[in-house]
């Protein structure tokens, strides 16, 4: 009985594994039946269907499909996220790295600095790889060798300004690179490893579209970048270290009569490898608004209608709305400005203010007041609209809310009691939003999750003493 068994399961197996060999080779079969053409575009409907975790926003308009494995747009003065599409996935830059290398060089040197061309930064270059071709031994500016590497991508021009930027303080090339990663922590970037100034292809060098898009907004901080990244074409004159080099624009859109051209583009960088796909970073500036857009990994030659598609759609449904206009708080004195400044233009400057999805009133939201602690006057009014964060405004504290929490504002770790009044009436922000940090309710649950556990540890250390006790006994 059991061989008979045995033998029918035996049987059954043969079958089963027969069946599933036809089923791959019906797969396969379907696989090689498509043309290469086919192939390519079933990849480019797979990656524009991907979910847009925007979207999912009740009430919040309806973002295009990219094809970009990851796409953001972020108001600059407020810092809101209008549009998110895998925000926080893992995706390698590329030549868009040059922005944070020109961010962190624009922080840290002079433009009039010489730069020097060791050895060092023209060996590691391959054939293909974009250049303006400086050689070992020239010597430029600092604002020269930015110019080539934001406007001509030029890897050794990138790789000079890492080299030379602090070298008087006794800095490095690695102390630039480590200069890269925690400038990107400060702005609150959390997905992003640097690991050289020019983004070519390195496993562990990557970022994600929100940490690019932070970059992005803090170089509005530096109207020099503008005046660089909007020049269509610029010459290194020959010295007596270095020959003439000529080199123009590469950001399709900041070029006027090109099909790709777009008259609210202010800045930006290109990118590209084959591991990375292509990538770019967009500023725009429409009289109203500022916004930068990342766009990731993108298939086929869609970079450009992708970037265009989405600034468009956030030009279309949002908008600026005053918080010194609108905020009734009786815990409020004064609207100060802008949790976030910038100083490239005038539209955001001491201004705060939130973005709104058309239809939505600033009623809708709900605000949670943060204490500066001590003994300090001053606070910060965070804005959300489902649990996600559409702007802050720095505020001074009404005199009756400071009497009626002065216990709270003499400590720094005293925040608000809940009996703060905000646009939403109760005080209470949402649970987190899709792009957001902890809110109100979300850090008194890790609170009380925090004494249950401490409770258990203690009740499981209390029944080790008694079983011990009952040994002895």
């Amino acid at each position: 009985m059991r061989r008979r068994l045995a033998v029918l399961l035996l049987l059954a197996c043969i079958g089963a594994s027969m069946d599933m060999t036809v089923f791959a080779a019906e797969v396969e079969n379907t696989n090689e039946e498509l043309t290469e053409e086919e192939k390519a575009q079933k990849e480019l409907d797979t990656v524009y269907q991907m979910p847009v975790q925007s979207n999912e926003i009740e009430g919040w308009p309806q973002g295009p499909g990219t094809y970009g494995e990851a796409a953001i747009v972020m108001d600059v003065g407020s810092g809101a996220i209008l549009y998110a599409k895998n925000i926080d996935d893992h995706h390698y830059p590329a030549s868009i790295t040059k922005v944070l290398t020109a961010l962190v060089a624009f922080e840290n040197g002079s433009l009039t600095d010489p730069v020097t061309f060791s050895h060092d930064c023209v060996a590691f270059m391959q054939p293909g790889d974009s250049s303006v071709g400086l050689k070992e031994g020239n010597q430029i500016t600092l604002e020269q060798a930015l110019y080539a590497t934001l406007l001509a991508s030029a890897n050794e021009a990138a790789y000079a300004v890492g080299e030379n930027v602090g070298v008087n303080a006794g800095h490095d090339y690695n102390w630039f690179i480590e200069r890269m990663n925690t400038r990107c922590k400060e702005l609150g970037g959390e997905n992003s490893n640097f690991v050289n100034t020019n983004g070519l292809h390195d496993p562990e060098h990557y970022t994600c579209a929100r940490d690019m898009a932070l970059i992005g907004c803090e170089l509005f901080k530096h109207p020099e970048f503008f005046q660089i990244v909007q020049t269509l074409e610029y010459k290194i004159p020959a010295s007596e270290t270095t020959e003439e080099h000529v080199f123009q624009q590469k950001h399709k859109m900041l070029i006027p009569g090109n099909s790709n051209y777009y008259e609210y583009a202010i800045g930006g960088k290109t990118g590209y490898t084959s591991d990375a796909l292509s990538t770019l970073i967009t500023m725009a500036d429409n009289g109203s608004m500022q916004l930068v857009c990342v766009v990731l990994r993108t298939h086929g030659v869609n970079i450009y209608p992708d970037t265009r598609n989405l600034l468009e759609y956030a030009f279309a449904n949002f908008s600026r709305v005053s918080v010194a206009e609108n905020e009734k708080s009786e815990d409020v004195a004064e609207i100060l400005g802008a949790g976030i400044d910038t100083e490239a233009g005038s539209n955001n400057v001491n201004e705060g203010y939130v973005v709104l999805p058309n239809g939505v009133a600033f009623e809708d939201l709900k605000m949670e007041l943060v204490p500066d602690g001590g003994t300090s006057s001053g606070a910060t009014l965070e804005y959300r609209y489902k649990g996600n964060l559409v702007g802050t405004a720095r505020a001074v504290l009404s005199q009756s809310y400071i009497e009626e929490h002065s216990a709270q504002l003499k400590s720094v770790v005293g925040k608000d009691d809940g009996k703060s009044e905000g646009a939403g009436g109760n005080g209470e922000a949402e649970a987190t939003g899709l792009f957001g940090g902890k809110t109100k309710v979300e850090k008194i649950v890790i609170g009380v999750a925090g004494l249950i556990l401490v409770v258990l540890v203690l009740m499981f250390v209390r029944a080790i003493i008694v079983r011990k006790r009952k040994r002895r006994r």
